[in-house]
Formats: C-alpha cells, sequence, structure tokens
C-alpha cells in the first residue's frame, strides 16, 4: 500500500495524490510511504524514484542495523522499532532527498502515522522540509520506546518489592525472561543513539542549527533510555543475586536444624544400640529401674545438649 502526503509551495497540505503528481506538481517537499509492499510496489524504488541498487538490496534482505548510507541525490537510513507483543526488532527504511522522504517498510507501524498527523497539524515546517518530516518520523519511532522500557522496569520494581517480602517463592525464570528482553532493546537503543549522533554532526547531512536542536532532543532521549535499559539489567542482576543469597541462607537454617538434630541423636543412637545388643551376660538387664535410668540418662543428655548449643550462640542463627 502506497500513501502519499506533500506540502506545497503554498504550504498546502495534499493528501493519497498518484505518483504521477510528483512530476507535475511542483512540491516543496512529499512524502511517500510504502507499506507492507507488492512486487510491483518494490519494483518502484528502481523504476521510478531511481534509488541506488545497494540501497534498495537492504531494503529487501531484512534484518540490517540502525544506519545512514549516503548516494548521490538522497541519504538512505535504516531505523527500528519494536514489536510491542514479541519485542522483536522491525526495520523502517527511509530515503530523504533535498525535497522528498520515501519510507519503505514490511509491518505496519503506528509511528509513521503519528508522524503524519504532527505534519498535517503544523505544515510550515523548516527551511528545509524534507528534514522536517524526517525529524517527526524518528521522533515518533524513539517516543514508542518508552512504554515498553517502563514497562518492563515497573515489573522490576514489582519483584524488587516481592523481593523483601518472601524471594524463595520466585521463579528466575521470569528474570531471565527481562534480561533477554532487555538485550533486545539494547541491541537497538545502542544502535539508534549512535545513528542520531552521526546524523547531527555529519558534515554530508549539514543540519541547520534548528535542525540539530530538534535532533539533539531525540539523541537525549535515546541516551536516556540507554541509561534506563543498564539500570534495568543491573537490577535484575541484584535480584538474581538477592534470590540466591536468600535461598543460600535458607538453605543454611535448614542444614544447621538438621545439623543439631543429628548432633544430639548421636549419643542417644549410641546408648540405644548398646543396650539393644542381644548378650546375655548384660547386667545392667537384670537392673528393676534400668529402662526408667537409661531413658532419664538420655534425657539429660540432650537437654545439656542443647543447653550447650545455646551457650556457644547456635540458635541466634535462627533469628530475623
Amino acid at each position: 500500500m502506497i500513501r502519499t502526503i506533500g506540502i506545497t509551495t503554498d504550504h498546502e497540505i495534499i493528501s493519497d495524490f498518484p505518483l504521477e503528481d510528483i512530476k507535475h506538481k511542483t512540491f516543496e517537499w512529499y512524502w511517500v510511504d510504502i507499506e507492507e509492499p507488492t512486487e510491483e510496489e518494490k519494483n518502484l524504488l528502481s523504476s521510478f524514484f531511481h534509488f541506488h541498487p545497494l540501497a534498495i538490496e537492504d531494503c529487501l534482505l531484512r534484518l540490517q542495523r540502525p544506519k545512514a548510507d549516503h548516494y548521490d541525490g538522497h541519504v538512505f537510513f535504516v531505523l527500528h522499532t519494536f514489536n510491542e507483543v514479541t519485542l522483536d526488532a522491525e526495520e523502517l527504511n527511509l530515503f530523504v532527498g533535498k525535497d522528498f522522504v520515501v519510507t519503505f517498510h514490511f509491518p505496519i507501524m503506528h509511528e509513521l502515522d503519528q508522524a503524519r498527523e504532527r505534519i498535517k497539524r503544523n505544515p510550515k515546517g523548516w527551511e528545509r522540509g524534507a528534514m522536517h518530516a524526517m525529524y517527526h518520523i524518528v521522533d515518533k519511532v524513539v517516543d514508542a520506546y518508552f512504554p515498553i522500557v517502563y514497562k518492563i522496569e515497573d515489573y522490576l520494581n514489582e519483584l524488587e518489592d516481592r523481593l523483601s517480602i518472601d524471594m524463595r517463592h520466585l521463579s528466575m525464570n521470569q528474570v531471565f525472561d527481562l534480561r533477554s528482553d532487555l538485550l533486545r532493546l539494547r541491541r537497538t537503543i545502542i544502535p539508534m543513539r549512535d545513528l542520531l549522533y552521526r546524523i547531527m554532526n555529519s558534515e554530508r547531512i549539514n543540519l541547520q542549527p534548528s535542525e540539530r536542536a530538534y535532533f539533539g532532543d531525540i539523541y537525549d532521549h535515546l541516551l536516556k533510555l540507554a541509561d534506563m535499559v543498564e539500570t534495568n539489567r543491573e537490577l535484575t542482576a541484584d535480584i538474581r543475586d538477592s534470590h540466591m543469597s536468600i535461598n543460600s541462607s535458607h538453605m543454611n537454617r535448614i542444614m544447621m536444624i538438621l545439623t543439631i538434630v543429628s548432633t544430639v541423636f548421636i549419643p542417644l543412637t549410641f546408648i540405644v544400640g548398646v543396650y539393644g545388643m542381644n548378650f546375655v551376660n548384660m547386667p545392667e538387664l537384670e537392673w528393676k529401674f534400668g529402662y526408667f535410668g537409661v531413658m532419664a540418662l538420655m534425657v539429660v543428655i540432650a537437654i545439656a545438649m542443647l543447653a550447650w548449643f545455646k551457650y556457644k550462640g547456635w540458635f541466634n542463627l535462627f533469628k530475623n
């Protein structure tokens, strides 16, 4: 599907005009969006717009890293958006010339619809109109990153709150899934940040000071996003380490209990074992109060050992 919007020299907005009108009407600049292209629409990149073959090849061979390539008459950009469900990166290709912007993408991208609406509401733009359209496109693409990062951050905060209550039953699969999501975000946000830096400082693009200020604002957003991603990755590592520490401490308490119980029963088991032997000549077996005496001795030994453990501070490990 092809959508068009153009702004004439009189600052009049014309939408959804045929491509042939580009050759016959005077536009200050125009934007052609090719969405979910058919084979015929793919061929327009070479037959109608005459873009460089290498740029066309990058459009058709997905998925490219965010980048900017300079060709005669236009600059080719690769941007990344995110699928809100899977967080997979989706490619958006831009051809930017002196008086035109052509976007080419396979999935539907609502960010472009939002950019079109902003352009319609403010048709005057800057002195370099094509860069005005590109700014709105890149700005909306980057703005769409924030809800995804904020959602992950909120979920991590919930996990951190649960950490202080009871972390033993938390499934670490959740934390590892979040780390995987953050890694996918990082693989796109960092290259996008570097791309914006190149756009702002490239002599071949030669932004005007007013344009550089707007693109600088997007660059600041990407710096913030990159910091948020790194902070959240560190938080997942802290949650993982805390989970392991809590479980290790819980296991140590269990082992301490079992050790105390086993230690107390060692002498008691020895006494029972001795008097459980089937020898005939065992004088204590004939004693009238032998059973009660042995039981009393076992109780005294158990109490004495528990008192000794308390004196040594073993039971302090079970506090808190």
